[in-house]
Order: C-alpha cells, then sequence, then structure tokens
C-alpha cells in the first residue's frame, strides 16, 4: 500500500533545494533540482521507515487516495 508523507521544500541561497518532513522525523534531502531533491526524499523516507520498522516503531502515514492533488512544476 502506498503511504503519503508532506515534505517542505525550499530553495536555498546557495541555489540548492532542501526537503524536510515533519510526517518523517529526521528526513532531511537535498539537490540541485526539485525533482532530484524529490528522488532522494523517497529514498531516504524508505530508509527511515525500514530502520523504524527494525526497531519495532513505527511512522504512521497517511493511506494514499484514489484521488489527491499534486503541484505540477514546470520549467519554462
Amino acid at each position: 500500500m502506498e503511504r503519503i508523507a508532506n515534505l517542505h521544500i525550499e530553495r536555498l541561497a546557495e541555489g540548492v533545494y532542501l526537503a524536510t518532513s515533519e510526517d518523517i522525523p529526521g528526513l532531511v534531502a537535498q539537490g540541485r533540482t526539485i525533482t532530484e531533491t524529490l528522488e532522494i526524499a523517497r529514498d531516504v523516507a524508505r530508509k527511515l521507515i525500514e530502520a523504524q520498522r527494525e526497531r519495532q516503531a513505527k511512522i504512521e502515514l497517511a493511506a494514499a487516495m484514489d484521488a489527491f492533488d499534486y503541484p505540477l512544476i514546470v520549467a519554462d
């Protein structure tokens, strides 16, 4: 089952993007583009969730619904 975690993404003065999440404690990802940052964040999220499972702890995330809004970012 797919789950949804909200990310906060901001562009830093150095020109890179930083992603963090209140839904997944410890998630921090940085990339040169938003796409790269999202890919790294997804990998970090998987590893953090796996580490929590090994400790018999659980990160509670909302189930992905059949429909939801997603911001599409398009370069010009």
